[in-house]
């Protein structure tokens, strides 16, 4: 594990404001740790611009993956349209990867522990600045910020733990050159609990939601993301890659031994107690989930704020628009999604009783289709996205376009009527409350022998706000019915949120839907209308039971000889 002496370079570029000084600043090159955490700092000026960069380590999702791709592109939900034989995400969808060249667009590992050590220089630091201001009477400020420090950390820990299981817990060390760093990894079930904890200590000391000011704190930590942090861990920590089917029964870094009932039930309380708080709602059309911002989204609970931009649109837009940013279509939507979404009656297509016509197959679906999906014939910058083959929207003459014959929807804003891009809300949500009615639903219906009414109400009201008529589900099924239900409600729902990669994983279903072709569709326009073909775009290849968890990067295995890699690998 790689750990350095220096102050992060956050600590040297923050700016002095003169004006909340009464002496004079300090010049850039003598800034040290004790100018930021400044003795004599009333107001914690110096203090508080470096939390602001501990906030600015947690990533956002848009395009991440080698600064090109959605994480779905390398699940059965999308492929990359950038460059499939080179793109970080084929390379994650076909197995071509080892220890020594694993994602370089994903540096997970290396990213996290650098955010760790920076929480952890904030939190071991604060204590000595006198910030007046309080949270609440009683309660320095500086300690709310110090649990910001600790949430952000143990979110870290969080998308560590889902890559590689047991990781090494560095406590609130900030390591130097002349200690020890060859620490070995905690168990799976350590790096829970730690996870756990730290929640359930800092979940008081935190703004509590719904904010009073959110005009001014809606991108701070809040006692309703601590809470959702930890029913999302124990979410995982009862599913069945872990509970019950460790891929290495005598291995504690992978999961634990055996299963265990008792684990659903704390991740269905953890999910009731973010319920409970009675601080969030679902949002009344599903598209402004995404693009409108606290008090008026009333579904955020935690997000990474990106700002008003159309950055989203720059990149996944459809082609066949003379817009400014010209849209680059880098996310294909596949045919397997597509087919996901069941008509706006709630029956799956393949119903004969739904109503899906093959010659026009976007008609009458589930409106969460045309809200996550462009397909052709979408409304779209005053015009129709045209995917048919030689269409502006698929011009097959040597430029970058869609692989499938969809485009990625989701996530911009509302520009059907509009002329051009213009700028909206594109923070990358975190926790949102959908995502925790339907953990709760997931959770207690493995609980209980049948779903009961609570079950059916979590499902019901994610049915209900997509626009499913009817949107109740049918009277008495069973515990296994239910829960194939909510993990399908899980995939259109949260497309495209970086949850379909690790549910297919935590599920254990991975080996079986990666190894299944991933399809696109070929749409030719003739004289009597469009003819649709659909066809294989990607054969991916899930190797079990060693792709069920990262490798531990080659490098951080040979520095330090206490890692112990991951099976398989």
């Amino acid at each position: 594990m790689r750990v350095s002496i220096k102050i992060s370079a956050a600590v040297m570029a923050i700016t002095v404001m003169a004006a909340c000084k009464k002496y004079e600043p300090v010049p850039a090159e003598q800034r040290t740790i004790d100018f930021v955490f400044d003795k004599d700092d009333s107001l914690g000026t110096n203090a508080y611009a470096y939390l602001n960069s501990v906030y600015a380590t947690i990533q956002s999702g848009h395009n991440r993956v080698g600064s090109s791709d959605y994480l779905d592109a390398a699940s059965d939900d999308a492929v990359s349209a950038v460059n499939n034989a080179t793109a970080d995400v084929y390379n994650m969808a076909t197995a071509s990867y080892n220890a020594t060249n694993f994602f370089p667009g994903d540096n997970i590992w290396g990213d996290s522990y650098k955010a760790i050590r920076q929480a952890n220089i904030f939190i071991t630091n604060i204590g000595i600045v006198p910030v007046k201001d309080q949270l609440k009477a009683g309660i320095s400020m500086k300690f709310a910020w110090r649990c910001e420090a600790r949430f952000i950390r143990a979110l870290t820990y969080f998308n560590l733990l889902k890559r590689y299981g047991g990781v090494p817990i560095v406590g609130d060390k900030v390591f130097t050159l002349q200690d020890n760093v060859s620490l070995p990894r905690n168990s799976f079930e350590e790096c829970v609990n730690y996870i756990v904890n730290e929640c359930d200590a800092i979940k008081d000391t935190l703004f509590t939601a719904p904010l009073a000011q959110p005009a001014a704190y809606s991108q701070r930590v809040t006692n309703g993301a601590a809470l959702a942090l930890k029913a999302k861990v124990l979410l995982y920590a009862a599913s069945p890659l872990y509970n019950g089917g460790n891929i290495d029964g005598s291995n504690a870094l992978t999961g634990y031994a055996s299963y265990d009932a008792t684990r659903w039930q704390k991740a269905a309380a953890a999910a009731k107690a973010v319920m409970d708080l009675n601080a969030y709602s679902l949002v009344a059309d599903f598209r402004n989930a995404f693009i409108t911002q606290v008090p008026t989204n009333t579904e955020v609970i935690f997000q990474r704020p990106n700002g008003l931009t159309n950055t989203v649109e720059a990149n996944n837009g459809p082609l066949g628009f003379t817009t400014n940013p010209l849209g680059q279509g880098k996310t294909s939507p596949s045919q397997n999604l597509v087919d996901a979404f069941p008509m706006a009656n709630g029956l799956a297509i393949t119903d004969a009783a739904s109503g899906y016509d093959p010659a026009n197959p976007y008609a009458g679906r589930d409106p969460r289709l045309g809200y996550t999906v462009f397909f052709n014939g979408a409304r779209w910058l005053g015009s129709s996205v045209l995917t048919y083959e030689g269409a502006p929207g698929k011009p097959n003459v040597g430029t970058q376009q869609t692989a499938t014959g969809y485009y990625m929807r989701k996530f911009m804003a509302l520009y059907e009527n509009a002329s051009n891009y213009a700028s909206a809300p594109e923070d990358w949500m975190i926790f949102r409350y959908a995502d925790i009615l339907l953990s709760y639903a997931e959770a207690q219906n493995e609980v209980l022998g049948a779903p009961d009414a609570s079950v059916y109400a979590a499902v019901e009201k994610i049915r209900q706000r997509a626009g499913l008529n009817p949107y109740q589900l049918p009277a008495g099924l069973t515990k296994d019915q239910m829960r194939d239900v909510i993990r399908h409600e899980r995939r259109l729902e949260m497309a495209f949120e970086e949850n379909r990669f690790f549910d297919i994983r935590r599920w254990k279903i991975a080996e079986t839907i990666m190894n299944q072709p991933v399809r696109g569709v070929t749409i030719t326009n003739t004289a009597a209308g469009f003819n649709y073909a659909y066809g294989t775009v990607l054969t991916p290849k899930f190797k079990a039971p060693s792709m069920y968890f990262y490798p531990i990067p080659y490098d951080e295995t040979l520095k330090n000889p206490n890692l112990k890699q991951n099976p398989g690998w």
